[in-house]
């Protein structure tokens, strides 16, 4: 992801690589294949951030590295970019969040689509009441190929003597060199935050950039490891179940959100917002809204009871509501919108755009560190409530454990 996010950064044309530091040789030397000789490269990350001519770096790292190095990184002077989730562990946020308020650095977390115009588009017909009030929202993001499932390409020359083992494992449990590890990490709880890390925190940002939530109360997820029994040691379906309280910016609503890597039905990822009056669905490249007016006539389930009963309970139902005329001019198309993302339209280059001005600006970004672990935070703590078959109480505003 690093180097996606290295592509999207250098096509704002307003950035120059200058260094790279990687555990794996493989990919220094790639680097300076596809960027110039000039780059400088090291497997220590350290000595990047000595450099004077290094004003940002992009952390994209396994998720166990995304702490140490941004804070690191801003104790040295440098603005950071961090891949999501922000933190690995639950204890790791507060501390992320202190040092970008004492160093006064720009952090941007990489959940693009907090930048997006479409998720943007679908926060304004939320709160313009499209859909009225709104009380569950559901999402899911599958992806049922052996890439989407973290079955990554493994080098050749991935060997001792091309890797910096010790590095690559630094807090996580020490262990003999395996190469699948570090290729595969997303695969293994020592290094990465499995499905809710890598797809849950995602759509936390979307949704909470849509309704301005800012987190759940209860947290309960489950889900099993069904298909890639691949010597892995995180689920490949996750489902998840959320209470968010009422706020002044939105109604209290149920949240569900599902991974699904088990091969077979296809991959896609998509919000539904239903409230009382319609159906807002965000997908990847376009916002629909349909329309569905509040039913005004409830009906009746009379049928049972006797003739004088039911009699007597008509007559009173139609003085509350007459009996209206059928006619072809009254039958009307249920109403559909739809808001396309603009041709060529990037989320990722958009998002890397706004943190490349707010480096060059000082201007503050949207998702910062506390946005970024409102919503790293439910997702870890869906690992949680999964290996340890509980329920997580979670207070959003102080984003601590209750209880």
């Amino acid at each position: 992801m690093g180097h996606a996010d290295l592509q999207s950064t250098l096509a704002t044309g307003q950035v120059e690589i200058v260094a790279a530091a990687d555990v794996y040789q493989g990919r220094l030397d790639a680097m300076k294949e596809k960027y110039g000789q000039q780059v400088f490269t090291s497997r220590d990350y350290r000595e990047v951030l000595a450099r004077p001519d290094v004003d940002f770096v992009i952390v994209g790292t396994p998720d166990h590295w995304h702490q140490k190095i941004s804070i690191d990184a801003m104790n040295a002077g440098k603005d950071v970019y961090v891949e999501k989730p922000m933190v690995q562990q639950i204890g790791e946020g507060k501390a992320l969040i202190e040092a970008q308020q004492r160093t006064k650095r720009i952090l941007q977390v990489g959940s693009q689509r907090v930048s997006s115009v479409v998720y943007a588009k679908a926060g304004e017909l939320v709160r313009a009441g499209s859909i009225g009030k709104f009380n569950m929202i559901e999402a899911w993001w599958d992806r049922n190929s052996a890439l989407g499932a973290w079955q990554y390409s493994i080098p050749h020359d991935a060997t001792p003597d091309h890797i910096d083992w010790d590095r690559f494992l630094g807090s996580a449990p020490k262990r003999p060199f395996e190469a699948m590890r570090l290729f595969r990490w997303r695969n293994y709880r020592d290094y990465g935050t499995g499905v809710t890390g890598d797809l849950f925190v995602h759509l936390f940002s979307g949704m909470h950039a849509i309704t301005g939530a800012v987190g759940p109360t209860r947290i309960y997820a489950t889900g099993g490891l069904r298909y890639w029994k691949d010597g892995r040691d995180v689920p490949d379906i996750m489902v998840g179940l959320f209470d968010y309280p009422e706020t002044k910016n939105h109604p209290a609503f149920n949240l569900i959100l599902r991974v699904n890597f088990v091969d077979g039905s296809g991959g896609s990822h998509t919000f539904r917002f239903i409230g009382d009056e319609g159906v807002l669905t965000v997908n990847p490249g376009d916002v629909t809204l349909a329309r569905q007016p509040k039913e005004t006539e409830p009906g009746h389930t009379i049928g049972t009871f006797a003739e004088a009963t039911q009699e007597k309970f008509l007559a009173e139902y139609r003085k509350q509501y007459p009996p209206r005329r059928v006619t072809a001019d009254a039958m009307r198309p249920k109403q559909m919108e739809r808001y396309p993302q603009p041709p060529g339209y990037s989320d990722h280059r958009h998002h890397h755009e706004i943190f490349v001005n707010a480096v060059r600006t000082r201007t503050p970004v949207v998702e910062d560190a506390m946005f970024g672990f409102r919503a790293a935070g439910p997702a870890l703590l869906c690992n949680q409530s999964y290996f340890d078959k509980k329920i997580i109480n979670w207070d959003p505003v102080k984003m601590e454990i209750v209880g």
